[in-house]
């Protein structure tokens, strides 16, 4: 027989169910967030989170640096012209992709693309420096019951694997062959969100391909840097599926398929020599929360994804003509 958690409060939905005859909901479904399975990958986030930061800090101050202390690494990060770069360009995909729930690893990617990265070195950093911001984003969704279970753990799996897959493609390639295609990727990405801006969507049923949708969206956004978001939260929304949870479990898988393409492009390719850039990635994102929330109170999501489309065309497209030329 089947132990049941029950929620015994005097909710609404309790409320109902007792007019109805019905016994009381179980905990789970009126807190979504006590749900094991979310409970077990939340905590299993934090402390993710929390032993990337004591090993960050350790190797800071502790590490081999060259003959450089902590301190003097500090103090020349932030007289650095490329940092604060960074930090403008973190800031700015930060807070698009937190007034649009997408656009954070293209936007970055461009940049780093155009500052001169090579495809794995660009995409191994947005990826670093996404660990943190994707890591806290889920963490707040779980907390605030907007994951669904379900969906989540569709996506989770399939979405890792083509991670893996997309971060083996981009590091076994030469870079300056390889940085055209990905540049092509990014514009017809750029085109893409410009579509969305001009186009009213079309209400259908829940898609029943949720797995493939994840695995494509995961390699994509390992090769190219970015499209986790515009590829599988653009796809279920304009599905019909409930925005609320939907954004909350893209976000939330996103963290782990993060972790998966970092890692696998520090395995592959060794670490990138662009921590100024993901620090300043990161140091950047931290601060655009406020701001996003400002940003989507004030411009309509049509007007954003029209900056953002038109940013990342014209920045692919000059990219692919220095590529090429």
């Amino acid at each position: 027989m089947k132990i049941r958690d029950l929620d015994l409060s005097q909710s609404p939905l309790n409320a109902e169910h007792q007019a109805l005859g019905l016994p009381p909901i179980e905990d789970f479904v009126s807190h979504p967030d006590n749900h094991p399975v979310l409970r077990a990958a939340m905590w299993t986030a934090v402390l993710i989170l929390a032993g990337l930061l004591l090993f960050l800090a350790w190797r800071l101050f502790f590490g081999d640096n060259g003959g450089s202390s902590g301190l003097e690494i500090i103090e020349r990060t932030l007289a650095s012209p490329t940092f604060w770069s960074a930090v403008t360009v973190g800031f700015f995909a930060q807070m698009i992709d937190g007034a649009l729930g997408m656009a954070y690893g293209i936007t970055a990617t461009t940049f780093l693309l155009g500052a001169g990265a090579s495809p794995a070195a660009a995409s191994a950093s947005v990826h670093i420096a996404e660990v943190f911001t994707t890591g806290l984003s889920g963490i707040s969704h779980v907390k605030l019951g907007n994951v669904n279970k379900s969906l989540f753990l569709r996506l989770l799996l399939p979405g890792i694997i083509g991670a893996v897959l997309g971060a083996v493609l981009v590091t076994q390639f030469d870079g300056k062959a390889l940085k055209p295609f990905i540049s092509t990727y990014l514009l017809l990405m750029g085109l893409y969100i410009l579509s969305k801006a001009y186009r009213h969507m079309v209400q259908r049923q829940e898609p029943k391909h949720v797995a493939k949708l994840a695995l494509f969206g995961g390699f994509v956004d390992a090769a190219g840097g970015g499209g986790w978001g515009p590829v599988v939260t653009s796809s279920l929304l304009s599905s019909g599926s409930d925005p609320r949870t939907t954004i909350g479990s893209v976000n939330f898988a996103e963290f782990f398929l993060t972790i998966s393409s970092a890692t696998s492009f520090i395995l592959l390719a060794g670490q990138p020599d662009t921590w100024m850039l993901v620090a300043g990635l990161v140091f950047g994102g931290l601060f655009a929360s406020p701001f996003a929330a400002l940003l989507c109170k004030k411009l309509s999501a049509r007007t954003l994804l029209t900056i953002v489309g038109c940013l990342i065309t014209l920045i692919s497209a000059y990219n692919i003509y220095i590529g090429l030329a």
